[in-house]
């Protein structure tokens, strides 16, 4: 179907958990797109892991027919898009790819931090958006306070809201309509010659590289010779088709389609996500808006556990970036964990799931080092470098200053825990900049907070004090001088590359003496006493000492001269002396698995 009026594109976006995957399942069985035998719940997340959590974490593009009322066929393009903050960047070429937005809202739960996000992401794009209050139908449904949000907060009429669930089925042919009627046909389409916006891309074994595509104008087919306009790399094109959901071949997409283009290239990493295809013979002037490179936020080391498993995890970590560009990833070597990688990413939702793929697909036990984020270091004689590991921090003599990475973070709150939150927000080094209520029972505070303070347990913590409710979105804001330092752990002396991390010099006390409370429960006791240190630079800030395996040696002394016993001591003591001197610390493995697995290091 290639009439422009009759085709409508639209994604469905919203907060984590709010339900637009089910939604979609609905979707789908009302337009009949997939035959009910066929069907089961959340069909759109393929991905074994996006199934038991509950979460989508790769758009998913799907191509169905409606019949509107009004009796005519409409060619309906849907994109399903993750909810998470980490995958902001998803959602936002999702929605370029788009002419409107459905809004997802949790009749329980309301407007959260990520549904303002994603709203206001949609409306920077030009999109009309169709406010949507789901799962009407649960008890604790409170629609008239939402439809009160949705103006004060999202400034929408709140009339323009359908009411929908997605588990019983209310509301869906409503929600057909109102895209019907109230999503605008395909813009830009009559730009002479071909434009179109790769919103995604995976590897396929078969048949290499293939691009989500949305065709803005023009047409693309086979043996087309296409071209990208960021970096001008040539492509030939070997097949194209729709998604219903499944891949379709089809002889050509036309403007106002959504679909998949399969390449002759052989590395994801080639293609940039975002990027405007043009025809190499007759390229178009103007690429599409909204292209920008995406840089990772977050740097963990990642080692096998076993050793031998260095050049599996190699291949594993080479199939992984094949399917996401945002995942990069360098060989490192730790004194400590022996060869492993450095890796990056958008954040840690991200770091979790590549790590949970890492293990389940490729079958491997890994490590990971405590997360870090890029840190802009000036040396005394002007030069500025990127640290992304805490061992490459230069020596403090040289450096002049250190600048981190700042994050605007916007909470939503009930109105009973802001205190504890703004608690929880000094004590992370940030600043609440200025707070709104949205209703009676809701506050949102926007805070200013260094990234690295948020990496490990901020989320957690946010939740436990607001018994769930509370919800977080951020976004960069740019870099702050700060007095950072690194921490380094030495056991007999000698510094564990593994355990060194930088932290604020008002914080590298307390972490050091966790971290040496934790390792003198963990490691080992020798025949000698160990000396565990948090050291920054030359300065010791902690310290906690191993004490040494006691033999009994007097054991054999029935009675007697005391001189006997004394004897027999100092040699035990001599003894224990040059073994000190010549002795080592060899850390189990265990131990490193144990350390990092504390979320906080203590």
């Amino acid at each position: 179907m290639t009439d422009l009026n009759h085709t409508r594109n639209f994604c469905i976006i919203a907060h984590v958990d709010h339900g637009k995957t089910t939604l979609s399942d609905r979707i789908l069985e009302m337009t009949r797109t997939v035959e009910m035998r066929d069907m089961k719940a959340q069909l759109l997340d393929s991905m074994d892991l996006e199934r038991e959590r509950g979460i989508t974490i790769k758009s998913h593009p799907v191509s169905m027919v409606y019949r509107a009322k009004d009796g005519k066929d409409y060619a309906f393009n849907l994109i399903d898009t993750p909810g998470h903050v980490d995958f902001s960047y998803e959602v936002s070429r999702s929605l370029a790819a788009c002419e409107g937005a459905m809004l997802l809202i949790d009749a329980a739960q309301g407007i959260e931090a990520q549904t303002v996000a994603n709203a206001h992401l949609a409306l920077e794009q030009g999109l009309e958006i169709i406010p949507v209050i789901n799962k009407v139908d649960l008890p604790s449904a409170d629609v008239p306070s939402i439809m009160v949000q949705l103006e004060d907060v999202l400034a929408i009429p709140a009339d323009e809201a359908v009411l929908t669930s997605g588990k019983t089925g209310i509301g869906i042919e409503d929600l057909l309509e109102a895209a019907v009627t109230r999503v605008p046909k395909p813009r830009w389409a009559e730009v002479d010659g071909l434009r179109m916006l790769i919103f995604d891309c995976i590897y396929d074994a078969y048949k290499g590289v293939i691009c989500y595509v949305r065709v803005f104008s023009g047409e693309v087919k086979m043996n087309d010779q296409i071209i990208t306009m960021s970096d001008e790399r040539k492509m030939l094109v070997k097949e194209v088709g729709k998604f219903s959901p499944a891949m379709t071949k089809q002889a050509t997409l036309v403007a106002g389609d959504v679909g998949y283009v399969v390449t002759n290239l052989r590395d994801v990493a080639d293609l940039k996500l975002g990027d405007t295809i043009t025809h190499s013979a007759n390229p178009t002037k103007e690429m599409l808006p909204g292209y920008k490179e995406v840089s990772p936020m977050v740097f963990s080391g990642i080692y096998p556990i076993d050793t031998s498993d260095y050049n599996k995890l190699k291949a594993g970590m080479g199939k992984l970036r094949l399917n996401d560009a945002a995942f990069v990833y360098q060989s490192e070597n730790s004194v400590a964990l022996g060869f492993g990688f450095r890796c990056g990413f958008l954040g840690l939702l991200h770091m979790e799931i590549i790590q949970e793929r890492i293990r389940r697909e490729y079958d491997l036990d890994v490590i990971s080092t405590y997360p870090s984020v890029v840190y802009l270091v000036t040396k005394t004689d002007g030069v500025q470098i990127d640290v992304h590991n805490p061992v490459n921090l230069p020596d403090p003599a040289e450096i002049d200053f250190i600048e981190e990475p700042m994050i605007s973070a916007s909470i939503h709150i009930p109105s009973e825990s802001i205190g504890d939150v703004l608690a929880l927000v000094s004590e992370k080094r940030g600043i609440c900049e200025h707070t709104e209520t949205i209703d009676g029972q809701r506050v949102m505070l926007v805070c200013r907070l260094p990234l690295n303070e948020i990496l490990v347990d901020f989320n957690d913590r946010l939740k436990s004090i607001t018994h769930g409710y509370g919800s977080m979105d951020y976004e960069m804001a740019g870099y702050e001088q700060a007095k950072l330092c690194r921490l380094d752990i030495r056991v007999n002396g000698e510094a564990v590359d593994a355990f060194s991390s930088i932290v604020h010099a008002d914080k590298a006390e307390g972490r050091g003496r966790a971290l040496c409370k934790r390792l003198k429960e963990i490691l080992p006791k020798q025949m000698f006493k160990i000396a565990i240190q948090a050291g920054v630079g030359s300065n010791i800030v902690a310290r906690e000492t191993i004490s040494a395996y006691r033999k009994d040696v007097t054991a054999k002394c029935y009675g007697g001269d005391i001189s006997r016993k004394r004897k027999l001591l100092e040699k035990q003591k001599e003894g224990k002396k040059r073994m000190k001197n010549i002795g080592s610390v060899s850390i189990p493995q265990d131990a490193f698995i144990k350390i990092l697995k504390t979320s906080d290091g203590g």
